[in-house]
């Protein structure tokens, strides 16, 4: 199946066509036009009522996108037992945190809280006032504005959020006559995305009545009212802990010492080295964004304002902190989590609400914590491989099914080759190798 023509024109008014004459225009692009229709229909739900829901969640949906769907049992958190929803489709992922989890269950499992849930928004506008005749005004202007905004904030209120501190910030020297108003927000188990940014807009328009009549002849000119992704103070913190005596039987040829010491050195490379962070850190995040995709929460936001908080001190750094002394493994990891248990797809998803049904229906700091447990386990299973036996042992067996796939292989050559690449090192050329040998030989 190719494309009959790369030099595609512009199509106008895609989005008001229906979606069979989309599928339809979509096919004509196409020397095969029948397989792409049947593969945008095996891709489509057969629950007609789920497949228009899904439909609504974005513009121009013809077909849905799977990914897969696993469980990584057995994480004690906090003393209490969870199996873990996974949404991604890395191979070793889910093994990975499933092996972190089974390892630390008996070892004290993994200990989390919240450290605080605020988040900010603003509304960045232009003056030609100074700071202080701005600043002069600044609490009158909260109650002010809290006020003017009761009739968004009550019901979140009476949840126990709201808005909790207004205040301005005088501007960036690079750009003249710049202000920004600066809230801070509770949500409490709604991510908030609509909440912050409406209540934001409401205070831009405020914002301007009030300083019409505080200072008259001073120009206000907002230019945009927006949530921030960057959440330095609504914080998660996971750890592990043990005597480092009870990491015995990590590897059979390292000490329990041996393993901690190479371990904490690695962290500190992470620490020190920006090749190596981002790494490290992506590690992290093949855990956290596996529960923010299942539970139907925003992995775009939560990977850019964990990667601005990598860098908060001007240097990318690694999120996780290690501590060796008195005989103790003290392995923690800090990052910046803002996530919902209501609104948005955590209800209209069925699989997100089957998920946060399968963690217990947890709140939404209930399930930062989870979040940041299972970005822990997949980091620390990434760095006991790379100092132990190597990355690639663990990676490439799990890399071997997408292999034998491409390669077509039949059931009786993947029990086979799955028994030969037991012992021996995986590589897609390999696997062509062995597949060949056994073809010739008429296996």
């Amino acid at each position: 199946m190719a494309l009959l023509n790369t030099n595609l024109k512009p199509v106008d008014g895609f989005s008001r066509l229906t979606k069979e004459k989309q599928i339809e225009y979509l096919s004509s692009l196409f020397d095969n036009p029948a397989r792409v229709r049947r593969l945008i229909e095996l891709f489509s739900l057969q629950d007609s009522e789920f497949q228009k829901r899904f439909d609504e969640f974005s513009e121009n949906t013809v077909a849905s996108y799977p990914l897969p769907f696993g469980i990584a049992p057995n994480f004690n958190i906090n003393g209490s037992l969870y199996h873990l929803p996974m949404v991604i489709e890395e191979s070793s992922v889910v093994a990975a945190a499933a092996n972190a989890a089974k390892f630390w269950l008996p070892r004290g499992g993994f200990h989390t809280r919240v450290i605080s849930t605020i988040k900010k928004g603003q509304v960045h506008f232009l003056s030609d006032a100074n700071p202080d005749q701005l600043l002069q005004y600044e609490a009158e202007l909260e109650n002010f504005l809290q006020t003017r905004l009761k009739p968004l904030t009550g019901r979140m209120e009476n949840r126990g959020g709201g808005i909790r501190k207004i205040r301005i910030v005088p501007g960036l020297d690079k750009i003249t006559h710049y202000y920004q108003l600066d809230a801070d927000f509770e949500t409490v188990d709604s991510m908030g995305a609509n909440f912050i940014n409406s209540c934001l807009e409401e205070m831009a328009t405020g914002l301007n009545e009030f300083y019409a009549h505080r200072l008259p002849g001073i120009r206000v000119e907002v230019i945009m009212s927006i949530l921030s992704n960057y959440v330095p103070e609504c914080l998660v913190e996971a750890r592990l802990e043990a005597p480092i005596n009870l990491l015995a039987g990590i590897h059979p040829e390292i000490s329990p010492q041996d393993f901690a010491r190479r371990f904490a050195l690695a962290i500190e490379i992470a620490r020190q080295n920006v090749s190596r962070a981002v790494t490290h850190n992506k590690g992290i995040m093949n855990g956290v964004d596996a529960i923010v995709l299942a539970t139907g929460n925003d992995f775009r936001a939560v990977e850019a304002g964990v990667h601005a908080y990598a860098a908060r001190d001007g240097h990318y750094r690694s999120l996780t902190q290690i501590d060796l002394s008195e005989g103790i493994f003290n392995y923690s990891l800090t990052l910046p989590l803002s996530l919902g248990t209501v609104g948005g797809l955590t209800g209209l998803h069925p699989m997100a609400a089957f998920a946060l049904e399968l963690l217990g229906n947890p709140s939404a700091q209930e399930l930062m914590q989870i979040a940041a447990a299972a970005g822990l386990a997949n980091n620390f299973s990434a760095v006991r491989a790379l100092t132990t036996w190597g990355i690639q042992k663990g990676h490439m067996m799990m890399h071997l099914s997408n292999i034998l796939n491409t390669l077509a292989a039949s059931e009786t050559e993947k029990v086979l080759a799955r028994e030969h690449f037991n012992g021996h090192k995986v590589s897609y050329s390999a696997v062509e190798i062995f597949l060949k040998k056994l073809r010739n030989a008429g296996v």
